[in-house]
């Protein structure tokens, strides 16, 4: 499962025949009337390793992605989502909470060139979360601020954040929103630029009702509590 063909980056994950298994469950379990003539092959119990087996149960495979893809409820399914990059951002919180950034930020750049939209692209193969919300983006662009941080990059934190904002405001996520004003803040103040707008945005955010708490949680506790 690729990202776009015509990407300059290529990425790929991989996925086991349980984990297939895993997916359909889930739907079911939400949409069981939609998927009533959808399911994965069926398990095999020998020949698993022949080419030619191989290769009919990968078009398979294919050809049930196809169809929940064409199922406009699943397509639009954070559980679809999670299917592409759960795992791989999972992974990636292991090692940022280990202080592994730099294999942490890699494997997030894996994940965000499978969420970056493309809506000339339908193909559930590739970009495949450009039917999905951009707020699925936000855990990934905030995380990959994090490890930036960490990495002492400080203009390409400043980067993930300036991302990560807007979609923090759309979505009403205030605490978000929150950390990553003070977050950019203090990169726009370690870069000599300018932080009034920011200081503004989060002083009105701190004013309104709910109030928020005298001490707040920074982006990374809130990275890793998004997983945990």
């Amino acid at each position: 499962m690729l990202s776009g063909s015509f990407d300059s980056r290529r990425v790929s994950v991989e996925r086991r025949y349980s984990d297939f298994l895993r997916l359909q469950r889930l739907l079911l379990q939400e949409f069981d009337s939609a998927l009533e003539d959808v399911s994965p092959p069926p398990k095999l119990l020998s020949g698993n390793f022949c080419a030619a087996v191989l290769l009919q149960r990968r078009l398979a495979l294919q050809d049930y992605l196809a169809k929940l893809f064409s199922t406009r409820c699943v397509r639009r399914s954070p559980l679809f989502a999670a299917f592409f990059t759960d795992a791989e951002q999972r992974g990636a919180l292991v090692l940022l909470r280990g202080g592994q950034f730099s294999p942490a930020l890699r494997q997030l750049e894996d994940v965000l060139a499978l969420q970056n939209q493309n809506p000339q692209n339908q193909n559930p193969q590739e970009k495949l979360q450009c039917w999905q919300s951009p707020a699925l983006r936000l855990p990934t662009l905030c995380a990959m601020a994090v490890c930036h941080c960490d990495l002492q990059q400080h203009q390409e934190a400043l980067d993930a954040a300036q991302r990560a904002l807007p979609v923090a405001r759309r979505c009403g996520l205030q605490s978000h929103r929150a950390a990553l004003l003070r977050l950019l803040m203090d990169l726009s103040y370690r870069l000599g630029l300018p932080g009034a707008r920011l200081q503004d945005e989060l002083q009105g955010l701190q004013d309104q009702p709910p109030a928020l708490k005298y001490d707040p949680p920074t982006l990374k506790e809130l990275v890793i509590q998004q997983f945990t």
